[in-house]
């Protein structure tokens, strides 16, 4: 059985237009609209990751961390609800959600942050939930009920699993364009090159 074949029914269609693609008489606009027409949609992506996860892992052991990878995934589950978000995935210390609104996605980051900051409050430095967080806003291919594709899906994920510190959130210019006027929050030029962003900054909150 192929790869292809085990996949789910949204996943075949894409792939089979994908492998259209590849053949040498392939009109590349034609195949590329049927996708975008079937797939395209408009998403504010988030991605998350654990600072420190792991060298903690090396000092403390794998048990204990998944320990604190269940109490966090309890924590912000709740959180991403209440937002209107959906939780696409989660991968080790890292989570992925998708929301309708840019702000829903910037309120929900900064009330993730907010309630890993009061529950460190009373933990020890080893049990801290360090949370580090990425924000991106644009057209995804999504496809199936776990994946999503784009170059703001790419550029998020950078944000958030390799270049946001704890306790910081990260954002590409399309989100701050669209929540620039949000109470309670500014924004903060960064230089740096993400691939994907046009421009990112650091959210003041």
């Amino acid at each position: 059985m192929s790869i292809v074949a085990q996949l789910g029914a949204g996943e075949q269609r894409l792939w089979r237009l994908v492998a259209e693609r590849c053949k040498d008489s392939a009109d590349l606009a034609s195949i590329d609209k049927k996708i975008w027409d079937l797939f395209g949609e408009r998403w504010a992506i988030m991605f998350t990751d654990l600072s420190g996860f792991s060298r903690g892992v090396e000092s403390f052991g794998i048990i204990h961390f998944l320990q604190v990878i269940y109490e966090y995934n309890t924590l912000v589950a709740p959180i991403i609800d209440d937002h209107q978000g959906f939780l696409l995935k989660v991968e080790g210390d890292s989570l992925m959600a998708l929301f309708r609104r840019p702000d829903s996605a910037l309120r929900c980051a900064v009330e993730m942050q907010q309630a890993c900051q009061r529950i460190n409050k009373r933990r020890s430095e080893e049990e801290a939930i360090l949370l580090c967080v990425g924000l991106g806003y644009g057209d995804v291919l999504r496809v199936g009920e776990h994946e999503v594709f784009g170059a703001e899906v790419n550029a998020t994920s950078k944000l958030g699993e390799d270049t946001a510190n704890s306790n910081e959130i990260l954002v590409t210019g399309a989100i701050e364009e669209r929540c620039r006027e949000t109470e309670g929050v500014a924004f903060a030029p960064m230089d740096v090159s993400i691939p994907g962003a046009a421009s990112v900054f650091r959210v003041d909150y």
